[in-house]
């Protein structure tokens, strides 16, 4: 009877210790979230499963991809290079950075390169070499730069998905779902960099299931107002396509086999328990039982007027997964992930309009 109490105490010290590390060790701070349902998109139809595989073991995890005005395709591997592929389909390795947190990148009006270091901030690289053009806001460094693009002005404008965490602890920006990202530009004339917007839901250029619209011209200039929301998924690298539209990256957060369910009941049942939250964070292993960035990948098509007019798929993670960026050049979809050795490229014809 003393031994079965002594073990009963025991077992309760160890559950005890363990709830403390959950919560006073914990590297966030969770609140709740309730997710609306998403809304309808289409039907799933497998057409990123016919993708060309553009530099297939050459690139690693191609976060973004860009084309200048010869056709020249640039993009940032996790190996730490920067790698072209040129017109005739040779590829090179053109510069090295030499850290595996390149994300988003942009080719500018004067040909070079700006691209977003998630540990440097904003970079311009050219064929003399790489420029920090941006590091610090307000006198704080900047800590996951993510996507950027050029204005008609000069000015670039770059995403900061998190101020609190780093690019290999995005997930805690999740679980933890407070609004720690910022939209910032640079001047490059004044060579300054200032706060846009603040307090947004981890800023890949957009929140977390919707899409914001600030405006740079017009009458409704400096305003903010919403583009889309209750997306199918987390939106990475929103691009501007040829005909005014806009092209979408939804990684496919919760894990849950049908393609278009993905907020029930895991994702659902994470942000209403701050003790689940606690327990993911503390024992990171346990997303890839939540994750389904690693199983599927999902792209749309949004008219200027916030209505998504087309999308393709991987529902089943076969040949594409986790993909992060999706550009429109010369009648091809170009696109980048962070699960796959190849730029995958699809041809926009009848058959998936």
């Amino acid at each position: 009877m003393d031994s079965m109490l002594y073990f009963c105490s025991f077992l309760m010290v160890i559950l005890q210790a363990s709830l403390l590390k959950l919560v006073l060790f914990s590297p966030i701070s969770p609140q709740i979230l309730e997710i609306p349902s998403p809304s309808p998109t289409f039907t799933s139809n497998s057409y990123l499963q016919i993708v060309s595989k553009l530099g297939e073991g050459f690139v690693d995890r191609p976060e973004d991809v860009a084309v200048d005005k010869m056709g020249i395709v640039y993009t940032a591997t996790r190996d730490g290079w920067i790698k072209r592929r040129h017109k005739n389909g040779t590829w090179q390795s053109w510069k090295y950075i030499g850290r595996n947190t390149l994300l988003g990148l942009k080719v500018s009006s004067a040909g070079h390169i700006l691209v977003c270091d998630a540990q440097e901030g904003l970079l311009k690289v050219t064929e003399d070499g790489v420029t920090v053009l941006a590091s610090h806001v307000n006198g704080k460094k900047l800590r996951l730069a993510d996507d950027v693009v050029e204005a008609s002005d000069g000015s670039v404008y770059f995403s900061v998905a998190s101020t609190k965490f780093g690019l290999h602890e995005w997930f805690l920006d999740m679980l933890e779902a407070k609004p720690h990202g910022q939209l910032l530009k640079y001047s490059p004339s004044l060579n300054q960099t200032s706060v846009i917007l603040d307090n947004l839901a981890f800023a890949n250029g957009v929140a977390l299931f919707r899409c914001l619209k600030y405006w740079l011209k017009e009458e409704m200039k400096g305003q903010t107002e919403m583009f889309i929301d209750n997306l199918v998924g987390a939106p990475d690298n929103i691009k501007l396509a040829p005909d005014g539209s806009f092209w979408i990256a939804l990684i496919q957060i919760s894990y849950n086999p049908p393609l278009l369910n993905i907020t029930t009941p895991r994702l659902n049942f994470i942000h209403k328990s701050r003790a689940t939250k606690h327990l993911l964070a503390t024992f990171p292993n346990l997303m890839k039982w939540v994750m389904g960035a690693y199983d599927k990948a999902m792209v749309v098509n949004v008219a200027a007027d916030g209505k998504i007019t087309k999308g393709f798929d991987d529902p089943t993670g076969k040949v594409m997964s986790f993909v992060t960026s999706v550009l429109e050049y010369d009648d091809h979809l170009y696109l980048g992930s962070l699960n796959c050795d190849f730029i995958g490229k699809l041809p926009l014809t009848t058959s998936t309009d």
